[in-house]
Parts: C-alpha cells; sequence; structure tokens
C-alpha cells in the first residue's frame, strides 16, 4: 500500500484513493464544493487545492491519485492564497442573497466564506444574471447563485439514472439546465437539493418556510414504502416542516425518494383530529366515551367468527400487536394484513423477507426480477440496483411489464410462461444465473397479490433452490420479496394472519358483503373495496380522511407516523423504530393506546399499560423484536408457496401512481402536482393531451 506524508506525517492508505480520501483518513478536513464520495471526479471547483513537493503548482486533491513518496502540505501561506483567490473568483457573481436565501444556515459556501472569503470585493463590474429554469414543482431554482460544480448533473446521470439535466455554453457563459425546459421526471430528484452546496437548488415546498436553527430535528424511519429509509423529520411547533435523509449505508445510503421527502405536507391535510360516530347516515362528532360506546353496543352478542380485522399498509408494529390481541379476546380468527390479497403466509420467513437485504445487493452477480416496477414500487432500492449494475458483471432479467428501470436488462416475458421455462431450465437466462456465484431474484407484489399468487411464489422458489442462489456454504441467499407496504413483514413476523378458520382480506370481504361478517375493524386500510364491505359495521381507526374513514360507522382518529414512537420492520426483515416529531392533533392519540382502551370499555382488557409493555408482548411473539433496533436476523430457509398451475395472465405492477399510494401523499398537494406534471410530460412523449 502506497505511504504518503501529509503535514508531515506519515500515512498508508490504499491504493487507488485520491490524496483528499487520504487527508480525510489522516483526519485533516480538505474544502470541496464539486467533490462528492458518491459521485465521479469532476475537479472544477479548485477549492481543494493543495501543495505537492516537487509539482510546479498547487493540484486539485480530489483528482490526483495517490502514489508512494507523496509529500503533501495542506495548510501552507501558499495553499491559503491559492484557496481564498478561489473563493473570491466564486463570489465574484454570486449574490448577496445570504439573508433571504432558503440554504441559510446550511450553506457550504457561506462556511467556506468565513474561512476563506475576503472582507470586501475588488471588482466593480456587473455581476452575472442567468434566468431560473423550470425543473418542476419540486425543486426551486436560483440559477445566478449556480457555482458549476456540476453536482446535480453527476447525481442526475449516475445515481438516479435520468440523464435529465446538462449544462450549455463555457466559463462564466455555462449554465446548467434541461435543454429542453421540462419537469424532471426522476422519483430521486429531490437528492439534488441536499447535493447542491450553494442555495441555486432549494425545496419548493419549503421556500421561504422557516430557518434550520428554528427547527427541532428528530431522527426516525419513513413509511411511504417498505424500503425503511431513515429520515430526519425537522418541525417547527406543531408541524412538520420538511424531511431530510439520515445516513444509513446498509439501507438507503444518504438518498431518499421523493415522496419521502415531499409528502410529508399531506401530515397536515384531511386529518382525523376526533372521534365521530355516524347517526342517521351522517357521521358527527362524539367523544371518545361516546365513540367507545357505540362499538360496544355493536359488538354486543356478536360472535367472534362475526368479527374481523383489516390492518393497512402504514400500520406500526405495536397497534398491530395490541389489536390482533384483543381479537383474539373476542374470539375471532379473522385477522389479516395483507390487505392488497398477496398469498404470503408466516409459516417460513426467509419467503417473505428480502433476503439478499439491500446492501447485498452489491455483492450479487445476477438478478432476475419477477412481477415488479423496482423503480416506482421502491426507488432507492432501484438506485442500488442500477449502482451494482454499472460495476459491470450484473445480467438482469425481467419477467414482467416493460418498464424503464434505468438500466440495461433483458426482458424475458410479460408472466408465468416464461417464468416456468426459467424454472424448467428451458429458457437461457436459467443458465446465466445457474452460472453465477451470487445470483438473486425479486419478487414483487404484481406476481403474488393475484389469485395464483401462492403458486408464482412457489415457483420463485423452486428457481432459487436450482439456480444456486441458496447457499449453505457463505449464508448467501438470493431470493427475495419486494413489498410495497411498510407495515407488512412486522404484521407477518407477528402474525397478523387468519387464524384457525379464519377469513384472508379478499374472504372477510365476501362475508362482510353477504353478511356473514357483522363488524369489521379497519387499522388505517384504505386500500380496500369499500362497496364490498355491505352493511357491515366498520369501525376505522386511522389519520386521515380517506377511503376507510368515508365509509365507517365509528372513526377513532389515530396519530401519523411522525406523531408517535413506534417500531417498523423492512422488507428486508430489519427492526427499525421511528420517534415521534410532534404531537397528534386535536384528539387523536397513539394507536395501541386507543386499541388498549377500548379493550377497557369492551370488558377484554388487554395486559399492557406501557408501550415497553406492548414492545415485550411482541417479543414474546416473534424473539426478532428482541434482537434490537436496526437489526436483521438472518431467516432458516424452508418451504413456503404452493405448487400448481399458474394463470397466464401478464404480471401488472401494483404501483399505477407513485406519487400517491397510500392516505398521507394523497392528501400532499404537492404529491398531486407531480402526478400532474408526470401526466403532463407522459402526454407530451406520446403526442395526447396529458
Amino acid at each position: 500500500m502506497p505511504t504518503l506524508t501529509i503535514d508531515g506525517r506519515e500515512v498508508e492508505v490504499e491504493p487507488g484513493l485520491t490524496v483528499l480520501q487520504a487527508c480525510e483518513q489522516a483526519g485533516i478536513e480538505i474544502p470541496r464544493f464539486c467533490y462528492h464520495e458518491r459521485l465521479s471526479i469532476a475537479g472544477n471547483c479548485r477549492m481543494c487545492l493543495v501543495e505537492m513537493e516537487r509539482a510546479p503548482k498547487p493540484v486539485a486533491s480530489c483528482a490526483m491519485p495517490v502514489a508512494d513518496g507523496m509529500v503533501i502540505h495542506t495548510n501552507t501561506p501558499g495553499v491559503q492564497k491559492a484557496r481564498r483567490g478561489v473563493m473570491e473568483f466564486l463570489l465574484i457573481n454570486h449574490p448577496l442573497d445570504c439573508p433571504i436565501c432558503d440554504q441559510g444556515g446550511e450553506c457550504d459556501l457561506q462556511d467556506q466564506a468565513m474561512a476563506y472569503g475576503f472582507d470586501r470585493s475588488r471588482y466593480r463590474e456587473s455581476k452575472r444574471a442567468v434566468e431560473d429554469k423550470d425543473l418542476g414543482p419540486l425543486i426551486k431554482t436560483f440559477m445566478t447563485r449556480c457555482i458549476h460544480c456540476t453536482r446535480c448533473i453527476r447525481f442526475a446521470t449516475e445515481i438516479a439514472g435520468v440523464p435529465e439535466l446538462g449544462a450549455t455554453g463555457r466559463g462564466e457563459d455555462m449554465e446548467v439546465g434541461t435543454y429542453v425546459e421540462k419537469a424532471l421526471t426522476s422519483e430521486l430528484s429531490g437528492n439534488m437539493i441536499d447535493l447542491c452546496p450553494v442555495g441555486a437548488l432549494t425545496s419548493a415546498p419549503y421556500a421561504f418556510a422557516a430557518r434550520s436553527w428554528e427547527l427541532t430535528k428528530i431522527e426516525s424511519v419513513d413509511v411511504m414504502d417498505a424500503v425503511g429509509s431513515n429520515i430526519r423529520v425537522d418541525s417547527r411547533g406543531a408541524e412538520v416542516m420538511r424531511v431530510l435523509p439520515r445516513l444509513n449505508e446498509d439501507v438507503n445510503e444518504e438518498w431518499i425518494s421523493d415522496k419521502t421527502r415531499f409528502a410529508c405536507d399531506g401530515l397536515k391535510r384531511q386529518r382525523l383530529d376526533r372521534p365521530y360516530v355516524r347517526r342517521d347516515g351522517r357521521l358527527e362528532a362524539a367523544t371518545w366515551a361516546e365513540a367507545f360506546s357505540a362499538i360496544g353496543q355493536h359488538l354486543k352478542g356478536v360472535r367472534g367468527k362475526r368479527i374481523a380485522a383489516i390492518a393497512g399498509d402504514l400500520a406500526d408494529c405495536e397497534s398491530m400487536m395490541a389489536l390482533k390481541d384483543l381479537m383474539a379476546k373476542l374470539r375471532s380468527p379473522n385477522t389479516d394484513c395483507r390487505q392488497d390479497g398477496a398469498k404470503l403466509d408466516g409459516a417460513c420467513r426467509a419467503g417473505y423477507l428480502f433476503n439478499t437485504t439491500i446492501a447485498g445487493i452489491e455483492q450479487a452477480d445476477a438478478c432476475l426480477l419477477v412481477g415488479t416496477d423496482v423503480r416506482r414500487e421502491a426507488s432507492i432500492i432501484n438506485a442500488r440496483l442500477r449502482k451494482r449494475h454499472l460495476a459491470g458483471g450484473y445480467p438482469v432479467g425481467v419477467v414482467g411489464p416493460q418498464v424503464d428501470l434505468t438500466y440495461d436488462y433483458q426482458h424475458l416475458g410479460d408472466g408465468p410462461e416464461a417464468l416456468e421455462q426459467i424454472a424448467a431450465g428451458e429458457h437461457a437466462f436459467a443458465k446465466v444465473l445457474g452460472r453465477a456465484e451470487r445470483p438473486m431474484l425479486i419478487v414483487g407484489m404484481g406476481a403474488l397479490a393475484r389469485a395464483d399468487g401462492a403458486q408464482v411464489l412457489a415457483t420463485a422458489r423452486t428457481i432459487a433452490e436450482d439456480c444456486g442462489m441458496v447457499q449453505d456454504t457463505g449464508g448467501w441467499n438470493g431470493f427475495n420479496v419486494l413489498h410495497t407496504a411498510a407495515a407488512r413483514v412486522g404484521g407477518l413476523d407477528l402474525g397478523f394472519l387468519p387464524g384457525d378458520g379464519g377469513l384472508d382480506t379478499g374472504a372477510i370481504l365476501d362475508a362482510a358483503s353477504a353478511g356473514a361478517v357483522e363488524v369489521v375493524y379497519l387499522l388505517g386500510a384504505d386500500e380496500i373495496d369499500m362497496d364490498s364491505l355491505g352493511k357491515a359495521f366498520v369501525i376505522y381507526q386511522g389519520h386521515h380522511g380517506d377511503a376507510g374513514a368515508e365509509r365507517a360507522d365509528v372513526i377513532l382518529p389515530g396519530a401519523a407516523y411522525t406523531e408517535k414512537n413506534a417500531t417498523y420492520v423492512n422488507t428486508e426483515g430489519r427492526v427499525q423504530q421511528g420517534r415521534r416529531a410532534v404531537y397528534p392533533p386535536g384528539e387523536a392519540r397513539e394507536d395501541w393506546t386507543i386499541i388498549r382502551a377500548l379493550s377497557e370499555v369492551l370488558g377484554r382488557k388487554l395486559p399492557v399499560d406501557t408501550r415497553d409493555d406492548v414492545r415485550a408482548r411482541m417479543a414474546e411473539v416473534n424473539p426478532n423484536f428482541a434482537a434490537g433496533p436496526d437489526t436483521v436476523e438472518t431467516a432458516p430457509w424452508g418451504a413456503f408457496g404452493t405448487d400448481g398451475p399458474m394463470d397466464p395472465a401478464p404480471f401488472r405492477t401494483p404501483v399505477a401512481n407513485f406519487y400517491m399510494t397510500d392516505p398521507i401523499s394523497r392528501a400532499s398537494v404537492t404529491m398531486a402536482a407531480c402526478a400532474d406534471a408526470l401526466a403532463g410530460a407522459q402526454g407530451e412523449r406520446t403526442g395526447t393531451d396529458g
């Protein structure tokens, strides 16, 4: 390994690193604007200049590879003078916008100007002015502030895989834009705001709303999909102002999807902030006592088999545990957390997990996607797949709809026929998987949420076993299920499934329509067909006035994910805990406390009084919850799925509209604007009105 001397100290580093990276490892901070550790090297801001012995002039440390025997000086008068000169040139044209700039307080240019800036300008020429660009409803541009670091361009091209940004002109005339004015279509575009070292790209929904030092910052996890991205929730008073990514190399690295970032304005719209009871066909505001009394009256004399409960996609583990125990006390076996009808069961945990883990994607060398549009179902996982694809030696095959995944793949077929050929070893891609050392398979809800989902699952298991995806040596398991609901894995882990003789979601709806089920408890379940509930008495517990609340006979206002301390399990089985950033509005309460209070009114009191009691009960049901937060327990392999013929109908993606998949995003004005902008862009491409 090369050894170099940095500021008089010998440092041994890995070959292939740059001088800047070597300095960082030595604990020496080098200022930079264009360099970012996850992007390719541009070397165009020159802020990272250092002196190297025997070099005729300062070198850009971000672009200089280390070599044995190098002698680097990072803090000499010459280096200081060079950096001050670079800063002076950067500020020639930069507007004096700091008092009104949303980047104020979080700006790299401000920070570096404090260290290397001059207290006055020597230039009297007019400052350059650049017309702002329209990048869509999410990113607000002030292009006069742009310092041409090209981070946004490199992110769009390399990470997001949607090369819609570029530069025109040279030198002072250079402008960053989309060439043809259009909205960005990437689901990860908001990350450019974090990458921008100045205030050229800022959050449009957050514009002029607050200053960073006014905000309370709470670390939490996202529930907009099943990835479980680590986030930071910034709030002021009772309002969530913004959501930012939090570094977690094993899950989301430092990126989040646009829905995760921008749907938070839906948290303050269409909220349920008090109980309601339907009287004479109209929902009327009521007290908690009146709501519980109405539930008690309708449950009186109803047998357990005529009661059912369905958990929604955003439900936390504590509330599902409490509801499951309440249904058990009511002697009801009719519970289900799979409101989309996915044919998954809890018998074998490896049969419903993303066993490779998200970070493990980078170790795989072949991939088969079955019935999933990963880009819209889990854009963070799709970015990781793209990252692995760009590294080379990673053939990708797709069985399902042909979609733009931002990387090249081989389309193998639209439905089960191609899957059967691969399972039988008759398809050429089966040989590709067989030759791979660490092949992987991802099966999505578009393949499992069908009547023959259990058969598709069994066929996928056969492929995994026959193609060497499940290996005893090395612990590699390439079989993966990609969930779309944040609550799904937690519900399966807790056994929120039909008991002996119990009904699943489809059967509950059929029985309710026929009158065989009289009472249905919806724990934030809004994605089912409400018309199928017939004349059943519906209890809806949730936080938004969505489809479930509209059909309900009693509404119990719960807390959204930013308003409670709760546990979630992501698609890879990682147990994570979200933290409360703000309190629920009005009379709304944390969900498990509502169920606990209701159980006492019904005379079926649950033996839990605190959140710790509920979590102890969760660990009792499934030891994975006892392992602690941010842990992934390896699941033993076993049999799952049902052998049998599959319907030849092609697989369909379960996400029709990326921006509106749950009650929060459907209540978001920003997400509605994104959906409209995307529809307009698609209309332009197809020549329709959009």
